[in-house]
């Protein structure tokens, strides 16, 4: 008696991981960039909109961290994690950005906004307010600590993923994330008191 196997429905099947993916990239199945392209694009553009502070310069990371993948998608190793694979090829894609700028404008001049015409509640202004005081206080550390603290705390990457990343000790990672925390919680507070323009 031939017992045909059950289907499994759609739904259920598990979608693939994001090194399954990769590997299929690697092995010429270019067309499953667009799921991993789908998966991350959010996730670098805020990645590098809180790097640069600039929308228009931020998609075109994004653009350029896929051409990247795709260029260089033969050298993916399956025994990679493709989140810190990934994060790498952002990494340089935003360094070799930073070697084209050029200061044209101070920190607080590229990043100001206009403000809106109509008054804000006093909760909504406040938080606002609050926002735009972790923004500046971000803007003014040195790119690598705001690079670390941008991947920890809204990337949300683990510190072993950060050491591998970075080519550092977990403890060296701890540390890096501790001292930036610690510089952004000073300058935060000299700006939030004024001393700061």
């Amino acid at each position: 008696m031939n017992a045909e196997r059950p289907r499994i429905p759609k739904a259920e099947r598990m979608a693939p991981t994001d090194n399954e993916l990769m590997e299929d990239v690697r092995d010429g199945r270019v067309e499953k960039l667009a799921v991993l392209f789908e998966r991350y694009q959010t996730m670098l553009y805020n990645f590098f909109l809180r790097l640069t502070g600039n929308r228009a310069a931020s998609e075109d990371l994004v653009q350029e961290v896929f051409i990247r993948i795709l260029k260089y998608r033969s050298g993916y190793l399956s025994e990679s994690r493709f989140n810190v694979w990934l994060f790498q090829i952002a990494r340089n894609a935003h360094i070799d950005y930073l070697r084209k700028q050029k200061p044209a404008l101070p920190l607080d001049e590229k990043h100001a906004e206009t403000p809106g015409r109509e008054p804000l509640p006093e909760a909504a202004y406040e938080a606002d307010r609050e926002a735009e005081l972790v923004r500046r206080a971000l803007d003014r550390l040195p790119v690598n600590k705001r690079e670390i603290l941008v991947l920890f705390r809204f990337q949300n990457l683990k510190l072993r993923e950060i050491a591998e990343l970075t080519g550092v000790q977990v403890g060296t990672v701890k540390a890096q994330v501790h001292r930036a925390l610690k510089d952004l919680s000073r300058v935060y507070l000299e700006l939030q008191r004024g001393d700061l323009s």
